[in-house]
């Protein structure tokens, strides 16, 4: 049966606003976008979307299903067998669903597990995200991620530990470029690999056909990374005038993940670490400002919220649609695109991201106009109806 979205507005993930259009959707697909006339005497299932805007299914390209958002996630997740953990990552894929993300990016789990989740998910078998997973974090000894991530030294044994990764069922690599927050005893500012390790560990990713993504806050690593060829630079909290001209010039991704500090300060005397306070403290107004900086110098942004780190909640990712404008001066339309194509095309997802025939029907539908009030798309409380390949996954 085909069911047409008509009555309200139409944001096509591009930017494009339409009025008076209806979608059309049949077997999983959008089969047309067409003004309303086009319509008449159709006689299939219809969903109003009155007073209310139709917009893709929003796309995180940076979470950690493995972990709980509790105060401390890595001392929660060890405590649990390998079965709770993998039972517990399909609740928040599913949460994230119901949240109004279609399309998720795991960039670091353990031992693997998730990648059951992302193969229930993918293949059908349960009603979830489209999931990409890097499996294994790859890092320095002693570095960051260090306590469920692949150790490697040195360039040969950087690449094994891609091999590793690819042969395991990763989607794409995760090289763990400079200390970060959740790590203690590491300095978020210190670059970790080398230029050669970290060029030769994205070399060997991309020979394979897979997306890179670094965890980069120092300016050192983050030009190590992106000068390494690296896809996507998750965090960049600290990049200077050379890293942005550098990832604009090369068209590199930057994922902000605004939430994973904000929710930290937010809750730091509620169980979460103190050297992950301290750090959050130093870090969060040049964070913004670097956000702001790259931006306003028309990079290439890709939302990603970190879920699963403290108090960062699946299922609440959204609110980094509205960090991103309301902190970080992003215009609530160029929000929508960071979160629906510019996500899409990070992940390589090319049938997702945007309304247009032929497309997955993963569909959002909200309270609203939200390229003039973000909180429509931002707060689920605003969500009437999420789709997943054309399957309805909430409805308020």
């Amino acid at each position: 049966m085909a069911t047409l979205y008509s009555g309200g507005l139409v944001f096509d993930g591009t930017g494009k606003r339409l009025e008076g259009h209806g979608v059309l959707v049949e077997g999983g697909k959008i089969t047309r976008v067409a003004p309303i006339p086009e319509f008449d005497g159709f006689a299939d299932d219809r969903v109003d979307t009155s007073g209310g805007t139709l917009l893709p299914g929003l796309i995180d390209c940076h979470v950690h299903l493995c972990y709980g958002g509790e105060g401390n996630p890595w001392a929660n997740m060890v405590g649990m067998r390998d079965a709770q953990i993998v039972m517990r990552a399909l609740d928040f894929a599913q949460a994230s669903l119901r949240g109004g993300i279609t399309g998720l990016r795991d960039c670091g789990g353990k031992d693997y597990l998730e990648f059951a989740v992302r193969d229930a998910c993918n293949q059908g078998r349960q009603l979830g995200p489209t999931i990409r997973a890097s499996g294994k974090v790859i890092c320095m000894t002693g570095g960051h991620g260090n306590r469920t991530g692949r150790v490697a030294d040195g360039v040969d044994e950087v690449v094994k530990a891609v091999r590793e990764q690819i042969h395991a069922g990763a989607d794409l690599i995760k090289i763990m470029a400079t200390g970060g927050v959740m790590t203690p005893g590491v300095n978020p500012e210190d670059a970790h690999y080398t230029a050669e390790e970290m060029a030769a560990g994205i070399h060997e990713g991309h020979r394979f056909h897979k997306t890179c993504a670094s965890h980069a806050q120092g300016s050192e690593g983050i030009l190590n990374a992106v000068r390494g060829g690296v896809d996507s630079i998750e965090h960049g909290i600290f990049m200077t005038d050379a890293c942005i001209e550098e990832m604009t010039a090369q068209g590199t991704y930057l994922v902000p993940t605004l939430a994973a500090v904000r929710n930290i300060i937010a809750n730091k005397d509620n169980g979460v670490p103190a050297y992950a306070v301290e750090k959050c403290e130093k870090i969060t107004e040049i964070h913004i400002a670097s956000i702001r900086a790259f931006y306003q110098a028309g990079g290439k942004i890709a939302m990603g919220t970190d879920a699963g780190t403290p108090y960062n909640t699946h299922g609440l990712n959204a609110l980094e649609l509205q960090y991103m404008v309301e902190v970080a001066g992003i215009s609530p339309t160029d929000s929508l695109i960071i979160s629906t194509r510019n996500g899409a095309d990070l992940m390589r997802l090319e049938d997702q991201g945007v309304i247009a025939e032929g497309k997955a029907a993963d569909l959002l539908i909200v309270d609203g106009d939200p390229t003039r009030d973000i909180t429509m798309a931002a707060q689920i409380a605003n969500h009437r109806m999420v789709v997943k390949g054309g399957v309805v996954a909430k409805a308020r």
